[in-house]
């Protein structure tokens, strides 16, 4: 199969915080799974990054920190093309576009913006309620197929499609649809990872306290110390799919995802356990999964040369696509071209 031949998939992390297990498990690991039936394009979106309050003495280190962890996952640049976000100016420039033809009541139904908003009170800003516009110019500028998403993103993904289909019956027509319209890659295992403090809210890189995840950089030790504090319950025997015991749930499903085991052997594996015995069980598994990524993450890090050109090499083949999407979309909203 030749790369033009292959359904193009576009999606991104932001560089605040470190990459999770949840992350990880979540989203990274399905594309590195999944990579080789497609052509990739992964952004590093540090556009995002700023819609709530950030720390503009890390955006740029954290930015490239992001490009080698998806490297060290596993990401192979024969298939996939790994860019930062605010390299590309044509994202910027299509979502200016884009919000003058987004009816302003479709952000503000947006579960996210409500929640959000709600968090930072007055501190809210025009960026946070716009970031499903700038979201579907990430997307629309690739001629996406698909855009693997989690269930809390699937919302910002019907926006996308919404936009898609407007701009192209207010300025093309069926015979020569001017954006694709993308459709959602949901992969139902490992899509929701929960917190290790409270087994009913997903893992998060927001949550105040650094206990509630794992990150994929953190060391034996820490690890350790955080599967050891985490919350668990009094009951003897492990057991899925138990409403009342959510945190039971969560941990044996991130057992089965990292040891590779089918749920039937570790339901069958942990059934008689005590959490004495899971845990350091866990423990062990959790180190084992994650110290290849390490490895490799430290050896990208070390050669700093190699990461640049890879992400001077990615700005390049994405610019190339965007800025062809945004003629594209700019000659059918009647501008000029550059003289």
């Amino acid at each position: 199969m030749s790369q033009t031949s292959k359904k193009r998939v576009l999606s991104g992390v932001q560089p605040t915080g470190s990459i999770h297990l949840g992350n990880y498990l979540g989203a990274i690991r399905n594309w590195v799974v999944d990579q080789h039936q497609y052509d990739n394009f992964f952004c590093v979106v540090d556009l995002h990054a700023i819609t709530v309050p950030h720390n503009p003495a890390v955006l740029a280190a954290d930015s490239f920190k992001i490009a080698a962890l998806y490297l060290a996952c596993g990401i192979d640049l024969s298939c996939s093309t790994i860019f930062i976000q605010s390299h590309v100016s044509a994202h910027s420039e299509l979502a200016w576009l884009l919000n003058c033809v987004t009816p302003l009541n479709w952000l503000e139904r947006m579960i996210q913006f409500k929640e959000k908003a709600l968090k930072q009170g007055e501190n809210v800003s025009v960026g946070l309620l716009d970031y499903p516009v700038l979201m579907a110019a990430d997307i629309l500028l690739y001629d996406a197929d698909l855009v693997p998403v989690g269930e809390d993103q699937k919302q910002h993904l019907e926006l996308t499609r919404d936009v898609a289909i407007r701009v192209n019956h207010q300025y093309g027509s069926e015979e020569r649809p001017i954006l694709k319209v993308p459709e959602p890659a949901i992969r139902k295992e490992g899509a929701r990872v929960m917190s290790l403090t409270d087994g009913t809210k997903k893992m998060s890189k927001s949550d105040p306290t650094e206990m509630s995840r794992i990150e994929l950089l953190d060391s034996p030790d820490t690890i350790a110390k955080k599967i050891k504090r985490c919350k668990t319950d009094p009951q003897r025997g492990l057991e899925f799919n138990n409403p009342d015991r959510p945190e039971c749930h969560n941990l044996l499903g991130l057992y089965q995802i990292l040891s590779g085991k089918s749920r039937e052997e570790v339901a069958a594996e942990c059934a008689d356990m005590g959490w004495g015995q899971f845990k350091p069980l866990l423990t062990e598994t959790t180190i084992a999964a994650l110290e290849p990524i390490q490895q490799k993450y430290n050896e990208v890090m070390g050669d700093r040369g190699y990461l640049e050109s890879v992400l001077r090499d990615g700005r390049e083949k994405a610019a190339a696509v965007a800025n062809a999407t945004l003629l594209r979309v700019k000659d059918a909203l009647g501008y000029s071209r550059p003289l």
